[in-house]
């Protein structure tokens, strides 16, 4: 199935391809696209949430567009001083755990998680509504089903890379900021003389509001339109969590593409609040605000002409909204990625497919999404409350973390007043949203995303604490490790002597070691006490795994091979000098299995007699949590090299 793979999802890249980060990184216009929309699609959902929310006091949206905007610039200007300071990305999940605690990390982590698959399917649900607002009434009952159809051809498109998956779209990315720029500045520029009008319509409502509902009421009717639009400000942490994948020098390129996305989202929805008040919008049923407002301001167009441009942008606003789901394709895989490096969930979630792609992370996000989208049946309204509330709990991590930061480094920090009064503003505000929204949405479906947020955290608690309990059961085998390199340094060493040539008639012991650690070294001393004076030759072999905490860059790649040829040239070494004839084989590559297989059969042919020998911890009890959080590599490996025909045995090593 090798070819059908190679077509759908891509031939293998080669790690030796010295433009390979050239290949796969994105530039700020492509970073704007890929990550960016996420932002900018929140147009297309956020404004309306929030002018809906005010009922019949609808003029009154002229505050919280003014608000909204500010708090955009707000949030983008906190959000550059993170890409400054955590250059290498992570977003949300390295601030709260550098700046504030482990702890609070892993809540801001999960948090993110949770809202990168609700970043999902919320983009793909808002963008099968926007499609079926032009769609006659009757196609409605397909609307769950072409989300679903949407969600998995995405998947399988990013599992090619994230490059392709965003030149895929950028065309059409732009399409949508042409259409609506202008039915925006078309709209205003047509109605500019009823400013007056709507100035003192404005200035009434107000006082009739005040006459209804008291100062306090008008108060909390701001602020719940306020809250409930706060899904306009997600996706802007995306470029900060997404810095891996930008090109280099990376801060520019992600403070370049923050200010794309921060004022291309300003005036998008400043733009739309001030549209829906001059043209008098009302929702309509099966159809989206914004492609009700279309419709308005194309009313007087030549016959045929405003149904094409509604037509053309309704569409394109749908592919934007697909578009969207890609900051949770690309940064939701990375979050799991950097919690795995951590130890907080299964390791294998840091591992990289031949596209370099967290494939495992982009399954499991689009698995999660599928679920929503069946539970929620696809509902915009729901999963817009899940979502706004959970990255405020990232958004307020971040900014209490990084006042933290400046005022602990107050001294070394030129502007440190002006950077922590930003982000002690951004706090605020953002804080202010998330307890607003709890409160207000706690019963409506709030209490869903807080719940599972929950046993994300509670999950990953657990995960964390079998690692560090394996932690403590190998730290015996650590000890073996130092005890073996200090009996190496004893034994006796002659720079000029003449090392011992390799005679292929001997039997040859090829040792497959992952670092330098316990496990290697007690595969290395069982072989030679169960087979005294058997073996001649050893040859240590390792395969460095290439994943989402080394691959950063060309000189971390090559640092890499660096380490790993340090670490396995000590066993040989140690064979060195008691007389033995030793070599290192060492490789880079993200499939173990397939380049270990390589690598034996150049081995096999040098060395005829060769016997493979690799080690396995075995644990005091075995369970589905072992199975899960730790590797049996060396058992894929036997297999691999058994097909051969060339010996492989398994050392058992108890823990």
């Amino acid at each position: 199935m090798q070819w059908l793979k190679n077509l759908v999802i891509g031939k293998a890249r080669n790690i030796s391809d010295r433009k390979l980060f050239q290949h796969i990184s994105l530039i700020a216009l492509l970073a704007w696209v890929g990550l960016g929309a996420d932002g900018l699609s929140s147009s297309c959902y956020g404004p309306e949430e929030a002018f809906k929310a005010l009922g019949a006091h609808s003029v009154l949206a002229l505050f919280v567009g003014l608000a909204t905007v500010v708090t955009i610039t707000i949030i983008c200007a906190s959000y550059a001083h993170i890409i400054e300071l955590f250059p290498g990305g992570g977003g949300g999940y390295l601030v709260a755990s550098k700046l504030l605690s482990p702890s609070l990390g892993v809540v801001s982590g999960c948090a993110l998680l949770v809202d990168y698959v609700l970043t999902i399917a919320l983009s793909i649900a808002s963008g099968t509504d926007a499609l079926f607002s032009v769609l006659p009434v009757a196609w409605q009952p397909w609307k769950l089903s072409s989300a679903l159809a949407v969600t998995s051809l995405l998947a399988l498109i990013n599992l090619r890379g994230v490059k392709e998956s965003v030149l895929l779209f950028a065309p059409v990315f732009f399409i949508f900021l042409a259409t609506h720029a202008y039915a925006i500045i078309f709209g205003v520029a047509t109605h500019l003389r009823d400013l007056p009008a709507v100035a003192a319509s404005t200035a009434n409502d107000l006082h009739a509001a005040h006459a209804q509902l008291g100062w306090f009421g008008l108060f909390l009717l701001l602020v719940r339109s306020y809250s409930v639009g706060a899904g306009t400000y997600t996706g802007i942490e995306a470029v900060s969590n997404g810095l891996p994948v930008l090109r280099e020098p990376r801060v520019a390129t992600g403070k370049r593409t923050m200010l794309y996305m921060g004022v291309s989202l300003a005036l998008t929805v400043g733009g739309l609040m001030l549209a829906y008040v001059l043209f008098h919008v009302q929702p309509q049923a099966g159809q989206t605000l914004n492609a009700t407002l279309l419709q308005n301001i194309t009313a007087d167009w030549p016959s045929g002409l405003g149904g094409t441009f509604v037509t053309v942008a309704m569409l394109a606003a749908m592919t934007l909204l697909f578009i969207a789901s890609q900051a949770g394709f690309i940064d939701g895989p990375r979050v799991l990625a950097n919690m795995a490096l951590d130890r907080w969930f299964p390791s294998r979630f840091a591992n990289l497919s031949d596209r370099f792609v967290a494939q495992n992370g982009v399954l499991l996000m689009a698995g999660a999404a599928l679920v929503v989208l069946v539970v929620s049946h696809g509902s915009v309204a729901l999963m817009v409350v899940l979502y706004s509330i959970n990255v405020f709990i990232t958004f307020s991590l971040s900014q209490l973390g990084m006042v933290r930061h400046w005022w602990t480094n107050r001294a070394a920090t030129p502007g440190w007043k002006r950077k922590i009064t930003i982000n002690s503003v951004g706090f605020c505000l953002t804080s202010f949203i998330l307890v607003t929204l709890s409160a207000t949405k706690f019963l409506e479906g709030g209490w869903v995303t807080l719940a599972v947020t929950g046993l994300f955290v509670g999950a990953a608690f657990f995960i964390h604490r079998h690692y560090r309990y394996t932690v403590r059961k190998l730290a015996r085998l650590d000890d073996l490790a130092r005890e073996f390199a200090s009996e190496t340094a004893r034994l006796p060493y002659s720079p000029g002597a003449a090392l011992p040539a390799h005679d292929p008639a001997f039997k040859t012991a090829v040792v497959l070691v992952n670092g330098f650690n316990g496990l290697g070294v007690h595969t290395l001393l069982h072989i030679t006490r169960m087979f005294p004076n058997v073996f001649r030759n050893f040859v240590f072999m390792q395969v460095g795994v290439v994943d989402a905490g080394n691959f950063k860059g060309a000189g971390e790649i090559e640092n890499l091979r660096q380490h790993i040829m340090r670490d396995t040239d000590q066993y040989a070494e140690h064979m060195r000098r008691r007389g033995f004839h030793a070599e290192v084989v060492t490789d880079i590559g993200t499939d173990i299995i397939e380049k270990a297989g390589e690598m034996a059969a150049h081995i096999s042919q040098r060395f005829p007699q060769a016997v493979f020998f690799g080690g396995q911890l075995v644990f005091p009890k075995e369970s589905w949590l072992t199975r899960l959080l730790h590797n049996f590599m060396v058992f894929a490996l036997q297999r691999q090299i058994f097909r051969q025909g060339i010996p492989f045995l398994i050392v058992p090593i108890r823990v």
